[in-house]
Protein backbone atom coordinates (compact mmCIF):
# COMPACT_ATOMS: atom_id res chain seq x y z
CA UNK A 1 0.00 0.00 0.00
CA UNK A 2 3.20 2.49 0.75
CA UNK A 3 3.86 2.26 -2.62
CA UNK A 4 0.67 2.91 -4.59
CA UNK A 5 0.43 5.70 -1.91
CA UNK A 6 3.85 7.64 -2.24
CA UNK A 7 3.47 7.29 -6.12
CA UNK A 8 -0.44 8.48 -6.27
CA UNK A 9 0.58 11.44 -3.81
CA UNK A 10 3.95 12.37 -5.78
CA UNK A 11 3.05 11.94 -9.08
CA UNK A 12 -0.51 14.01 -8.38
CA UNK A 13 1.99 17.15 -6.79
CA UNK A 14 4.73 17.34 -9.19
CA UNK A 15 2.17 17.44 -12.18
CA UNK A 16 0.41 20.17 -10.60
CA UNK A 17 1.80 22.99 -13.30
CA UNK A 18 3.66 20.42 -15.04
CA UNK A 19 3.96 20.56 -19.07
CA UNK A 20 1.71 17.74 -19.60
CA UNK A 21 -1.16 19.58 -17.28
CA UNK A 22 -0.56 22.53 -19.46
CA UNK A 23 -1.08 19.98 -22.11
CA UNK A 24 -4.65 19.07 -20.69
CA UNK A 25 -5.90 22.61 -20.14
CA UNK A 26 -4.74 23.31 -24.02
CA UNK A 27 -6.62 20.05 -25.86
CA UNK A 28 -9.30 21.24 -23.78
CA UNK A 29 -9.44 24.56 -25.34
CA UNK A 30 -8.69 23.68 -28.54
CA UNK A 31 -10.41 20.05 -28.74
CA UNK A 32 -13.59 20.76 -26.69
CA UNK A 33 -14.01 17.13 -25.88
CA UNK A 34 -13.44 16.39 -22.12
CA UNK A 35 -14.46 12.59 -22.14
CA UNK A 36 -12.47 12.13 -25.12
CA UNK A 37 -9.64 13.98 -23.79
CA UNK A 38 -9.79 12.41 -20.07
CA UNK A 39 -9.68 8.89 -21.76
CA UNK A 40 -6.51 9.75 -24.26
CA UNK A 41 -4.88 10.79 -21.17
CA UNK A 42 -5.71 7.72 -18.85
CA UNK A 43 -4.70 5.46 -21.93
CA UNK A 44 -1.04 7.22 -22.48
CA UNK A 45 -0.29 7.24 -19.33
CA UNK A 46 -1.09 3.93 -18.54
CA UNK A 47 1.57 2.85 -21.58
CA UNK A 48 3.93 5.33 -20.53
CA UNK A 49 3.96 4.13 -16.71
CA UNK A 50 3.69 0.77 -17.34
CA UNK A 51 6.72 1.39 -19.40
CA UNK A 52 8.70 3.38 -16.79
CA UNK A 53 8.27 0.98 -13.87
CA UNK A 54 8.76 -1.68 -15.99
CA UNK A 55 12.49 0.16 -16.45
CA UNK A 56 12.56 1.03 -12.88
CA UNK A 57 12.43 -2.52 -12.28
CA UNK A 58 14.30 -3.66 -14.29
CA UNK A 59 17.14 -1.21 -13.32
CA UNK A 60 16.23 -1.98 -9.54
CA UNK A 61 17.42 -5.91 -10.40
CA UNK A 62 20.76 -4.59 -11.51
CA UNK A 63 21.57 -3.09 -8.48
CA UNK A 64 22.86 -3.69 -4.93
CA UNK A 65 20.10 -2.17 -2.37
CA UNK A 66 22.38 0.27 -1.17
CA UNK A 67 23.44 1.32 -4.18
CA UNK A 68 19.96 1.57 -4.91
CA UNK A 69 19.21 3.72 -2.02
CA UNK A 70 21.64 6.20 -2.65
CA UNK A 71 20.54 6.41 -6.15
CA UNK A 72 16.67 6.57 -5.68
CA UNK A 73 17.35 8.90 -2.49
CA UNK A 74 19.39 11.36 -4.49
CA UNK A 75 16.93 11.15 -7.67
CA UNK A 76 13.98 12.17 -5.77
CA UNK A 77 16.04 15.59 -4.33
CA UNK A 78 16.58 16.26 -7.74
CA UNK A 79 13.40 15.35 -8.67
CA UNK A 80 12.38 17.83 -5.54
CA UNK A 81 14.96 21.13 -7.30
CA UNK A 82 13.45 19.94 -10.87
CA UNK A 83 10.00 20.68 -9.43
CA UNK A 84 10.39 24.21 -8.53
CA UNK A 85 11.54 25.20 -12.62
CA UNK A 86 7.58 25.71 -13.74
CA UNK A 87 7.26 24.18 -17.04
CA UNK A 88 5.93 26.07 -20.00
CA UNK A 89 4.15 24.66 -23.15
CA UNK A 90 4.53 26.98 -26.83
CA UNK A 91 2.01 27.41 -29.18
CA UNK A 92 3.90 25.50 -31.64
CA UNK A 93 3.93 22.46 -29.20
CA UNK A 94 -0.01 22.16 -28.72
CA UNK A 95 -1.83 19.93 -31.02
CA UNK A 96 -4.36 20.09 -33.35
CA UNK A 97 -7.07 17.31 -33.65
CA UNK A 98 -6.87 17.53 -37.70
CA UNK A 99 -8.34 14.12 -38.78
CA UNK A 100 -7.01 11.56 -35.89
CA UNK A 101 -10.01 13.06 -33.56
CA UNK A 102 -9.74 14.06 -30.04
CA UNK A 103 -8.76 11.01 -28.37
CA UNK A 104 -5.73 9.65 -31.29
CA UNK A 105 -4.42 13.18 -30.68
CA UNK A 106 -4.71 13.73 -27.15
CA UNK A 107 -3.10 9.84 -26.51
CA UNK A 108 0.03 10.72 -29.05
CA UNK A 109 0.32 13.93 -28.13
CA UNK A 110 0.69 13.18 -23.89
CA UNK A 111 2.46 10.27 -24.49
CA UNK A 112 4.94 12.49 -26.39
CA UNK A 113 5.01 14.95 -24.17
CA UNK A 114 5.00 12.83 -21.19
CA UNK A 115 8.67 10.94 -22.41
CA UNK A 116 11.34 12.23 -20.37
CA UNK A 117 9.23 14.16 -17.77
CA UNK A 118 9.56 14.39 -14.26
CA UNK A 119 6.69 12.19 -13.67
CA UNK A 120 8.10 9.83 -15.98
CA UNK A 121 11.14 9.44 -14.26
CA UNK A 122 9.63 9.56 -10.75
CA UNK A 123 7.45 6.41 -11.72
CA UNK A 124 10.82 4.83 -12.76
CA UNK A 125 12.40 5.95 -9.51
CA UNK A 126 9.26 4.26 -7.27
CA UNK A 127 9.25 1.24 -9.23
CA UNK A 128 12.54 0.83 -8.45
CA UNK A 129 12.01 1.49 -4.82
CA UNK A 130 9.25 -0.16 -4.57
CA UNK A 131 9.08 -3.98 -5.15
CA UNK A 132 5.46 -3.75 -6.33
CA UNK A 133 5.66 -2.61 -10.20
CA UNK A 134 1.20 -3.41 -10.26
CA UNK A 135 0.91 -0.56 -7.46
CA UNK A 136 3.28 2.16 -8.81
CA UNK A 137 1.72 1.89 -12.33
CA UNK A 138 -1.89 2.30 -10.65
CA UNK A 139 -0.51 4.83 -8.26
CA UNK A 140 1.04 6.99 -10.83
CA UNK A 141 -2.01 6.51 -12.93
CA UNK A 142 -4.05 7.85 -9.98
CA UNK A 143 -2.12 10.73 -9.52
CA UNK A 144 -1.67 11.95 -13.21
CA UNK A 145 -5.47 11.39 -13.19
CA UNK A 146 -6.32 13.54 -10.06
CA UNK A 147 -4.49 16.57 -11.46
CA UNK A 148 -4.93 16.45 -15.03
CA UNK A 149 -8.70 15.64 -15.12
CA UNK A 150 -9.65 19.32 -13.60
CA UNK A 151 -7.60 20.63 -15.85
CA UNK A 152 -9.43 19.33 -18.50
CA UNK A 153 -12.84 20.04 -16.89
CA UNK A 154 -12.13 23.20 -15.78
CA UNK A 155 -9.90 25.13 -18.06
CA UNK A 156 -8.30 27.65 -18.06
CA UNK A 157 -10.48 29.35 -15.25
CA UNK A 158 -8.66 26.51 -13.15
CA UNK A 159 -5.19 27.51 -13.87
CA UNK A 160 -5.61 31.23 -13.52
CA UNK A 161 -6.69 30.28 -9.65
CA UNK A 162 -4.60 27.79 -8.66
CA UNK A 163 -1.40 28.91 -6.33
CA UNK A 164 1.13 27.82 -8.35
CA UNK A 165 4.15 28.78 -6.45
CA UNK A 166 3.29 27.47 -3.32
CA UNK A 167 2.38 23.53 -5.13
CA UNK A 168 5.64 23.75 -6.59
CA UNK A 169 7.51 24.39 -3.56
CA UNK A 170 5.29 21.53 -1.83
CA UNK A 171 5.70 19.22 -4.44
CA UNK A 172 9.12 19.97 -4.22
CA UNK A 173 9.43 19.41 -0.57
CA UNK A 174 7.34 15.95 -0.98
CA UNK A 175 10.20 14.26 -3.26
CA UNK A 176 13.08 16.15 -1.12
CA UNK A 177 11.77 14.63 1.49
CA UNK A 178 10.93 11.56 0.39
CA UNK A 179 14.66 11.20 -1.50
CA UNK A 180 15.95 11.63 2.48
CA UNK A 181 13.82 9.46 3.85
CA UNK A 182 14.84 6.56 0.91
CA UNK A 183 18.51 7.61 1.87
CA UNK A 184 18.05 7.13 6.09
CA UNK A 185 16.28 4.05 5.56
Amino acid sequence: MEAFITSALLVALAEIGDKTQLLSFVLAARLRRPAAIVAGIFVATIANHALAGWVGAWVGSLFSPETLRWAVGVAFIGFGLWTLRPDKLDDDEAPQAGHAGAFMTTLIAFFLAEMGDKTQFATIALAARFDSLFWVVVGTTLGMMAANVPAVLAGQKLADQLPLKAIRWTAAAVFAATGALTLSA
